[in-house]
């Protein structure tokens, strides 16, 4: 994949092809490019299950023509139940589990977040719920080919997942790690997304689903009840937005780090670097990262309980003096703690200039690992993202936890329109970055843009290392002039996990779309 995709229908990125392609039916069945989202999502849920899932939460930044862009903030609410005393009752007075019913604390956001997004689509000429959760169910029904990436994920992570009830039964074959290519069905899930056709998305949260979920966490130990599902309610937002020498950026509010996304791209704007692929490209962006995660550690958090609206980072005056603070040859320090979580990222749009950029996640691989037998879902861990300690993101009733996820967004100064995004937790805002200046800012083609190697800055899971880590196939050159200005480098395989799996979707003024996926993952960019 060296260059991407163009066309004028319609485009949509995925790091699964299955989802992919059920998003392009979608657009060429006639429906938009949030119906196509829609599609993607369910697809997959069930084709790409270690990454996210129907249990999980979602967020989308939209962008239509002749309007702001709006965002969606699909993120459950912690349970009324869950307070720091509640858990400390159960032997958990420092911090919270991170798998098992325990660790299944918050709502899941995402199919409220579905439905909010197609209320934004003419009632009209909307098409059916059947016709866009088709091709998920057909996949849960009648079986997926277990990718080599869900396969390695799951050896990985086994240890903490096999005995978390649930899930052997629907991710492992007689107890035993399923190979790639093994034929995966979900039939519980098929049957969970038929009923969500026929009943409404709503029905989630409020009918018999509702019910059996909250009986199901119960029953495991879980301080979720029904009146927390029916008291989740997904959100029309206003997404947080920046002014650079290249465009106005958007990314989701808080508590998702969308914030760090972009003061990260404006403090690099503020350097003035001027070639791609350099010392001061890379540098200068790892230092931009330091400067905001610094900023994003201490204060973020449920913006009910910030000390200062995350808007007011990106202030300009706020901007300069922290661009002032980087030292253009030599590396800061870096001790810190890690934001963890595996996510997708997808984006789409069609004829009519609707651009979507959304990204769903259940937090850890698989999340909890806590799997409702009856329906197939497994609920997120995103509430382990909590704190026990007083602070913006300390553990309280109804509160919503730090999320590593945002879809980022742009509308560049010559009117095109660009989605992008990935997963990979903490590494999240700086893939952002690297697809970002190499495509807007040095010219690079937008999948090249994607495929070219990245870097990881802080810890990884198990990994007490904060190094800065480099994918091994950039210059030599460059990774011993990092070295020398004082970064820790550590070298990684040439397409690593670790570097996220990232996308984008591209518009012109003059309808042209253009598609980018990752090789890194088991995607397809699709313009036709």
């Amino acid at each position: 994949m060296l260059h991407s995709a163009l066309g004028y229908k319609g485009a949509v990125s995925a790091p699964h092809r299955a989802a992919a392609l059920a998003g392009r039916d979608i657009l060429e069945s006639g429906g938009t490019a949030i119906e196509a989202m829609v599609a993607a999502a369910a697809a997959i849920a069930v084709t790409y299950p270690h990454m996210n899932g129907i249990g999980g939460d979602g967020f989308w930044v939209i962008h239509r023509p002749g309007q702001a862009p709006v965002g969606i903030s699909a993120c459950g609410q912690a349970a009324a139940l869950a307070t720091p005393e509640w858990y400390a009752e159960r032997g958990h007075a420092t911090a919270l589990p991170t798998r098992g019913g325990l660790a299944a604390l918050t709502v899941p956001g995402t199919i409220g977040g579905w439905d909010k997004a197609l209320s934004l689509v003419p009632e009209t000429r909307r098409l059916p719920l059947s016709k866009l959760l088709g091709a998920a169910i057909d996949y849960a029904e009648n079986g997926i080919a277990v990718t080599g990436n869900q396969s390695r994920t799951t050896a990985e992570k086994l240890d903490g997942l096999r005995d978390v009830p649930g899930f052997a039964e629907m991710f492992l074959t007689q107890g035993k790690v399923p190979s790639e290519g093994h034929l995966l069905r979900q039939t519980a899930l098929a049957d969970t997304l038929r009923a969500l056709a026929e009943n409404g998305l709503g029905s989630f949260y409020s009918g018999p689903l509702a019910d059996i979920h909250a009986r199901f966490a119960e029953d495991a130990g879980s301080p979720l009840r029904r009146s927390d599902f029916e008291a989740c309610e997904a959100e029309i937002v206003t997404p947080l937005e920046m002014q650079t020498s290249h465009g106005r950026l958007y990314n989701m509010i808080a508590p998702t780090q969308g914030v760090s996304s972009l003061m990260i791209l404006g403090l690099f704007d503020r350097l003035g670097v001027t070639k791609g692929e350099s010392f001061d490209h890379v540098h200068g962006l790892v230092e931009a990262t330091k400067q905001a995660f610094i900023q994003r550690n201490a204060e973020l958090g449920d913006p009910r309980t910030m000390d200062t609206p995350a808007q007011n980072w990106l202030e300009d005056a706020h901007l300069d003096a922290m661009a002032a603070k980087i030292d253009r040859e030599t590396a800061l320090d870096w001790p810190y703690e890690p934001k963890q979580g595996d996510t997708i990222w997808m984006g789409a749009a069609d004829a009519e200039g609707t651009v979507v950029s959304f990204i769903q996640s259940v937090y850890w691989e698989f999340g909890s690992g806590l799997t409702c037998p009856d329906t197939g879902v497994y609920f997120q861990n995103r509430g382990a993202g909590f704190s026990l300690t007083p602070g913006p993101n300390q553990l309280a009733p109804g509160k919503r936890p730090f999320h590593t996820l945002n879809p980022a967004l742009a509308v560049l100064s010559d009117g095109r329109v660009l989605a992008y995004g990935t997963m990979g937790g903490e590494g999240q805002p700086q893939t952002q970055s690297a697809v970002f200046s190499r495509y807007v800012q040095f010219g690079m083609d937008l999948q090249q843009a994607v495929t070219a190697p990245r870097w990881l800055l802080g810890r990884t899971w198990g990994d007490e290392a904060t190094s800065l880590k480099l994918e091994d196939r950039f210059d030599p050159a460059l990774i011993a002039a990092l070295r020398a200005a004082g970064h820790d480098v550590e070298l990684i395989p040439p397409f690593s996990d670790l570097a996220g799996h990232a996308g984008a979707v591209l518009r012109h003024p003059n309808g042209l779309l253009e598609s980018a996926s990752d090789p890194r993952a088991d995607g397809a960019a699709l313009s036709y």
